[in-house]
């Protein structure tokens, strides 16, 4: 039996702050389907590792490299996973903090769909404009 939906999750974010992206993609379908809601440059949908890894770029970009998420709980049934984070930025000299929802869809050991449900939409969309 493989690894359980929230270890493969928790790994892939453990792999994300240390800036392992293919073992972040290890843990994506190839055609994973990532929304992010709002207004803001970073907001969209986005489908495959490619589309996604322009995201983490920008995202790093608009940071200045200065972007790290701290994940709270995983929590798991069937087929959906969902984390309770907060993400940490700067830009422009300012620093913030966000709580976040991250709710993964799984299929065959892998991220299918990522949704993300921001604390304050508009304040997040504000930071990163």
């Amino acid at each position: 039996m493989g690894e359980s939906n929230a270890v493969i999750i928790r790994k892939a974010y453990e792999a994300f702050v240390q800036g392992n992206i293919p073992a972040v993609f290890a843990a994506f379908d190839g055609s994973i389907i990532w929304h992010v809601p709002g207004h803001s440059p970073l907001s969209g949908d986005y489908t495959g590792h490619d589309q996604i890894g322009g995201f983490f770029q920008r995202t790093m970009e608009l940071s200045g490299g200065a972007f790290s998420i701290d994940v709270h709980n995983v929590l798991a049934e069937d087929d959906l996973v969902v984390a309770l984070v907060t993400v940490n930025a700067q830009r422009n000299g300012v620093s913030a903090s966000f709580p976040e929802v991250h709710v993964w869809r799984m299929k065959n050991g892998k991220a299918i769909e990522f949704r993300e449900y921001q604390g304050d939409e508009q304040r997040e969309d504000r930071f990163w404009s």
